[in-house]
């Protein structure tokens, strides 16, 4: 039977790891550090919301400058400005459409019951975002606390502005960091594992008995390397948003660099399935033999094509700069030597026999991961 841990021994493991990442964040720059960054913000910047509010006005409203504080600390400044006037709107919205109804119909259960109708309808505007659901609470408040009363919106706005100004003052003293190096540092990491991997490939194609084990493990390695690409995309979406109104500014040319960062790994995206599929092929051929029947001039030559396609790519990933020429020169050779295999595969005497099916389905995976590297050649030398 398995034994799980105890509680004391989970929550000793959970302190542990917040303790680990609490040190990251202190050690090196990154999403670790970033996380701590904002949480201090926040604690800060709701703390002295609460204190102001609690002394220039009512208990009942003094709630909503801590939590107001907290919807303008978002993770990038677009996004605090974008949430707090959101923010600010359903709470105006909420606020009148509990005054006009207290005011016209009274405080009665089926007013309430109206008020809520309409929050909800009108909380589904696109334009409130994810704060849609305040003009319902904040409906609430001024109808049940506030009795509609003009006096108590009035504190209610006074709450809400002393948040925000709290809040977005939390990042004006301190910006969120900025991140491009990092972006482009990880796509080039990114494109030099799977370099790795592609001369990995090209060697086992070369090897009179390749390791089936290390040609599924390859199979893995192409899946974790396209989620490593998804999540690359977000990072950079969220650090181009990031240097949207931020007050921190970032090397020359990051504006331009994120774009193409963006473009490259969207290539190696795209690249990786036609990899995932010559390794598919590969494990099969392996698996049931029939990598035997493959000419050793078929095999040194598609695995000069799989060496001369990675220092492509690697090309493209460049962190900094990528030489078009030399990129171009590699795409062309590589193409070229393709064109030799596959014209060796027809006019060998012994090519009918020697496996058309297996070489047929290698030479189309190779001619599509080389036409993604032309496409990629072309965005980016717009980019």
């Amino acid at each position: 039977m398995p034994t799980w841990p105890s509680a004391p021994g989970r929550a000793a493991s959970a302190a542990a790891r917040a303790a680990a990442y609490a040190w990251r964040g202190v050690r090196t720059p990154g999403s670790e550090r970033d996380d701590l960054l904002l949480g201090a913000k926040t604690v800060v910047a709701a703390m002295v919301a609460w204190t102001l509010a609690r002394y220039v006005l009512p208990p009942a409203v003094a709630t909503f400058a801590p939590y107001t504080a907290m919807v303008a600390l978002q993770a990038t400044v677009y996004r605090s400005l974008r949430d707090c006037a959101q923010y600010a709107l359903a709470m105006a919205v909420g606020a009148t459409l509990a005054a006009a109804l207290a005011a016209g119909a009274g405080i009665h259960s089926w007013t309430f019951g109206l008020l809520t109708l309409a929050a909800l309808w009108i909380g589904r505007v696109r334009r409130l975002g994810r704060q849609g659901t305040q003009v319902a609470i904040v409906g609430f408040f001024a109808f049940s606390s506030g009795q509609g009363r003009i006096d108590y919106i009035g504190h209610l706005a006074a709450s809400v502005a002393i948040g925000a100004v709290c809040g977005l003052a939390a990042h004006l003293v301190l910006a969120p960091a900025r991140h491009a190096r990092h972006r482009q540092t990880a796509a080039a990491g990114l494109y030099a594992e799977v370099g790795e991997r592609i001369r990995a490939l090209a060697d086992a194609f070369e090897a009179a008995d390749p390791d089936g084990d290390r040609v599924r493990q390859w199979r893995h390695d192409w899946r974790r390397l396209s989620r490593a690409c998804d999540t690359l995309h977000r990072n950079i979406e969220a650090e181009e948003e990031n240097g949207v109104l931020n007050p921190r500014r970032s090397f020359e040319g990051a504006a331009r660099a994120l774009p193409r960062t963006r473009e490259s790994v969207t290539v190696a995206q795209r690249s990786l399935d036609h990899l995932r599929s010559i390794t598919r092929t590969l494990d099969h051929a392996v698996e049931s033999r029939e990598i035997e029947d493959l000419p050793p001039s078929f095999r040194r030559g598609f695995a000069s094509v799989l060496r001369t396609s990675a220092a492509a790519m690697e090309e493209i990933g460049q962190a900094v700069h990528t030489d078009d020429d030399r990129l171009a020169h590699l795409i062309e050779d590589a193409a070229s030597r393709l064109d030799e295999v596959e014209k060796g595969s027809l006019t060998r005497p012994e090519g009918p026999s020697a496996a058309p099916t297996l070489q047929g389905t290698l030479l189309t995976d190779a001619a599509r991961l080389l036409d993604e590297l032309r496409s990629g050649q072309r965005v980016l030398g717009h980019a």
